[in-house]
């Protein structure tokens, strides 16, 4: 899990899939902006980093979350301001950008996003996988053909996986599912048995086992508490 607020910016390295849960009104809505990043400006600007800076070996992260520092906060509003005039956006846009990429890949998690776009071809493939899980997770799914179709043996598949989303296939998958159905029991009302047979358990109780053992709590009692806070409680704000 990972804080993403209005004090914190968010990194994808891979284009791997994920689930927000986000509290917002009319009074306070949630505002956001994102950065499509072009890896051939990324290189160049990892070459220069590179040549002037020795960094210790860094474990590559597809995802990360870092505390936003007054020097990104403050490229960041200007772009936002240059993009309200047309000609501003034209010219000063593309160097804005550039420097919230430097200010990224500098920064405090710089050196494992580095090494995250070094690994990206590996990277690239497991995202693929990823991808298929978050799509097809109430189907069954097979670790050794979602290696046969990342192009990489079962062991290698496993390693790189594991870099990049800190778990197995097999834990993956099961969280997958998992976090799914919560949501399901959350927003759409429907029981525990309900939500386990949409996400692809066989078995009730086996859910409701693995379900205690990833959140705590059993699936009713998870459902209550969490329908309690949305509704009684105000926003969360999460500082730094």
């Amino acid at each position: 899990m990972y804080v993403y607020d209005a004090q914190h910016y968010l990194v994808l390295s891979v284009p791997l899939p994920f689930s927000t849960e986000t509290q917002a009104s009319p009074d306070e809505p949630m505002l956001a902006v994102s950065i499509r990043l072009d890896l051939l400006e990324l290189s160049e600007l990892i070459a220069h980093i590179g040549a002037a800076r020795q960094h210790p070996e860094a474990a590559p992260a597809g995802i990360v979350s870092t505390p936003l520092d007054d020097k990104l906060a403050g490229a960041t509003i200007r772009l936002l301001e240059a993009l309200t005039e047309p000609l501003d956006a034209q010219v000063l846009g593309p160097a804005i950008v550039r420097e919230i990429c430097y200010r990224v890949l500098s920064g405090e998690q710089g050196a494992a996003m580095r090494a995250a776009l070094a690994h990206h071809g590996r990277f690239g493939r497991v995202a693929r996988a990823l991808k298929r899980i978050h799509t097809e997770y109430a189907e069954p799914l097979n670790v050794a053909r979602l290696a046969e179709e990342a192009g990489m043996s079962v062991p290698a598949f496993h390693a790189n996986f594991r870099t990049v989303t800190q778990t197995s296939p097999i834990q993956y998958i099961k969280s997958t599912r998992l976090h799914q159905a919560r949501l399901m029991m959350i927003r759409d009302g429907v029981t525990a048995a309900a939500a386990a047979g949409r996400v692809g358990y066989e078995s009730a109780s086996q859910f409701s086992r693995e379900f205690k053992r990833l959140f705590g709590r059993t699936p009713a009692e998870e459902v209550r508490d969490m329908r309690e806070s949305f509704t009684l409680s105000p926003a969360v704000r999460f500082g730094t």
